[in-house]
């Protein structure tokens, strides 16, 4: 199952079962969901066979950011060694942890608006884990009892403002700089997040691929070294870090510029496509 967002023209936002060989999305509202938070937080990840009464063909559908509410969203550096090289930067012994505000979420096809506050705006494709059951000082070894879900992220960052100062978070949480989506793809329908290639493209140009097993931080160690400073609820996301090839590790540098078109990919999970455009 597929745990998606989506509105059908009346301006609400339904919580939804994507069954792609159906091609359909089943309105978990009737089931009494009210968004895909409460999914999450009840664990549920099985959608029995639909009714056509609450059923959508997924084309009669818009989708959104499959989670617009997080409780937290805790984003990491420089864990991809090719990207911690281009950086100019030493591999961190310890996760580098940084957080991305929720109002900077968007969803497939939204825009990433790029303010006038940045005059580098850069791209990072990201495996992004969905935690289901919270828990403090959890075990490496029992990750898996604690993922909901994986999807795709871009932690879109504007760099001047990040090498500012010390503190990134700022530099990453402009409005429309998390795009995330498709959907919350359920973690027993991913073997090993551990063996995912990756990319990001724009207007169709390869500038990011590489795969999760280049991962310096896998899932396990980053779930128990965040809940081993702090409980992690359900529904927060672990944005896991980008691989090399950002625009800032260009020669020349590539930033984002209005009228491009960004697609990230993460096999297994989908693509997520955004068209950028100018405050």
């Amino acid at each position: 199952m597929k745990l998606v967002s989506f509105s059908t023209g009346d301006g609400r936002i339904h919580p939804g079962a994507l069954l792609e060989e159906q091609n359909l999305v089943v309105d978990l509202t009737s089931a009494g969901y009210a968004d895909t938070l409460a999914v999450i937080s009840a664990g549920f990840t099985t959608m029995e066979k639909p009714g056509t009464s609450n059923s959508y063909k997924l084309d009669e559908v818009k989708l959104h950011a499959p989670l617009a509410n997080p409780p937290r969203i805790f984003a990491i550096g420089l864990n991809y060694r090719d990207h911690a090289a281009e950086s100019k930067m030493q591999l961190p012994p310890v996760p580098v942890v940084f957080f991305k505000m929720h109002t900077s979420i968007i969803g497939p096809g939204d825009a990433i608006v790029l303010p006038k506050a940045t005059s580098q705006p850069d791209y990072e494709v990201e495996l992004a884990v969905v935690i289901g059951k919270g828990g403090y000082r959890i075990p490496a070894s029992a990750w898996r009892e604690h993922v909901y879900g994986f999807t795709v992220a871009n932690d879109v960052s504007a760099r001047d403002v990040q090498f500012a100062t010390s503190q990134w978070s700022m530099s990453k949480s402009f409005n429309t700089f998390c795009p995330l989506g498709p959907a919350i793809v359920i973690a027993d329908e991913i073997a090993d997040p551990h063996s995912l290639d990756l990319s990001l493209s724009i207007d169709g140009e390869t500038l990011q691929s590489s795969n999760t097993r280049e991962l310096v931080f896998g899932v396990p160690a980053l779930v128990e070294y965040i809940s081993s400073i702090a409980p992690l609820l359900p529904g927060d996301i672990i944005s896991t870090g980008t691989p090399g090839g950002v625009g800032m590790g260009r020669t020349p540098k590539r930033w984002l510029k209005p009228g491009d078109t960004v697609t990230a990919s993460v096999q297994g999970l989908g693509s997520l496509t955004n068209p950028v455009i100018a405050e």
